[in-house]
């Protein structure tokens, strides 16, 4: 079978090495016993696989048929995934890219990379079958991947499980996709992605799927701390969520397991899974996982310190502007993606603003009636509304909205109801 089929909700099985480590097998277990009591909700939000209408248009754009991915959810990635591979992709334009799971994910991700740069991929899986077929349906698409199978046979020094038999690695990786293995042979097992890390290249894109599933939110903390010149940040714009972590700079630290001063492999196991077992509702809400009102102060601060850092550029003579204002040139370096604004409004300023995960945009602009505003793009963080929610800072009013993986924010000087009519012209949903 392939990503094609439907599937269900179990990952497929698999015959893991037999041997007489005993203890560990058993620990392996009351840890998937101990997440699964708790992790029960993100699975079954999993199943949807995401909007019907989100997967055509994402096929849509790399020029595939409807048909190409019949059936998504369970372990299969979600469009919201899908749709951070075709977008990372086509910004970094990346030479090698390196898959850990292979599925619907490989059909994606090497179709982008024909569309953008001709790149290469290079997938690992660890049933051999799957590989097999997995090949022929990518040949079918006329699409050439280099997957391989890669059994469950190692073990990491840092994380537990069984790990991929991987070899002849690209020395330099430009994006990893890590949608596997799945949380059955451990719930942690996939923080042994992190031995890829120190080969990722300058600028270079972590992408770990089903991201808000508890045990993925620890391997995120942990990896937070071992690779601090990785910017990681969690989207909530799919069913499972997707973190995304950003090289920043060109230095290649070592891990640091001292800074957290744990060792996964010697926690006290039995007492961990006590403690999940009889606090995992408590855990969860801690967590964010379940629905809960937006918490955008962070993004409005953002917002308002963009405006006076344009107000201010505006009024200094020395600050060159360019009349050119490309949105596809934006989207392409960014990943911001700019939101169409009405006949008329007129873009007197752009800028790349700073923020702790990655640059947002910052826009001075100017209505027909000669208003000037400021909008500011930034990737979403937290579910918020489509229509306009509004702020106050420092007098003046901010409306702020999400469309899609973009969260954006309108502000001016204006009465409060016309800044909020000005943003209901802009978004969608209005």
């Amino acid at each position: 079978m392939t990503s094609r089929d439907l599937t269900g909700l179990l990952p497929l099985s698999e015959t893991l090495p037999v041997d007489s480590d005993l203890p560990r097998r058993l620990s392996d277990m009351a840890w998937r016993i101990g997440f699964g009591a708790i992790g029960w909700p993100w699975l079954l939000a999993s199943l949807s696989g995401g909007r019907k209408a989100d997967k055509r248009a994402l096929l849509d754009e790399l020029d595939l048929p409807h048909d190409a991915l019949p059936h998504l959810g369970s372990w299969k990635a979600d469009v919201g995934f899908l749709r951070h591979i075709v977008r990372e992709v086509a910004r970094l334009r990346p030479a090698h890219v390196v898959e850990l799971g292979a599925g619907a994910s490989s059909l994606i991700a090497a179709r982008a990379l024909q569309l953008h740069g001709n790149g290469r991929l290079h997938s690992f899986d660890q049933h051999g079958g799957f590989v097999d077929a997995t090949r022929q349906w990518l040949v079918d698409h006329a699409l050439d991947v280099d997957i391989r199978h890669a059994p469950l046979t190692h073990e990491s020094a840092d994380w537990p499980g069984r790990w991929y038999a991987i070899d002849r690695l690209p020395e330099q990786i430009d994006l990893i996709i890590i949608d596997g293995p799945p949380w059955s042979v451990h719930p942690l097992v996939r923080g042994a992605a992190d031995s890829l890390f120190s080969r990722l290249s300058p600028n270079g894109v972590v992408l770990l799927d089903d991201a808000a599933r508890p045990g993925e939110r620890l391997v995120a903390r942990r990896w937070r701390q071992r690779w601090p010149h990785i910017d990681f940040r969690l989207m909530k714009d799919g069913t499972k969520g997707t973190l995304v972590g950003r090289r920043r700079d060109t230095r290649l630290p070592v891990a640091n397991d001292n800074e957290d001063g744990r060792n996964w492999r010697h926690l006290g196991r039995a007492a961990a899974i006590a403690a999940l077992i009889t606090t995992g509702w408590i855990a969860r809400g801690e967590m964010g996982e379940f629905p809960q009102a937006a918490q955008a102060n962070s993004f409005i601060d953002e917002a308002a310190a963009s405006r006076r850092a344009g107000l201010l550029r505006q009024s200094m003579t020395s600050q060159v502007e360019t009349a050119t204002f490309d949105a596809r040139e934006i989207e392409k370096s960014t990943g911001i993606i700019l939101p169409v604004l009405p006949t008329g409004w007129r873009v007197t300023d752009v800028q790349l603003f700073p923020t702790p995960d990655s640059p947002a945009i910052a826009m001075s602009v100017t209505t027909p009636q000669g208003e000037p505003l400021s909008l500011f793009a930034d990737r979403a963080e937290t579910p918020a509304e489509a229509t306009p929610l509004m702020a106050r800072r420092a007098g003046e009013t901010i409306a702020y909205w999400e469309e899609g993986a973009m969260a954006y924010a309108l502000s001016g000087k204006g009465d409060a109801r016309r800044i909020m009519q000005l943003a209901g012209a802009i978004a969608p949903d209005a």
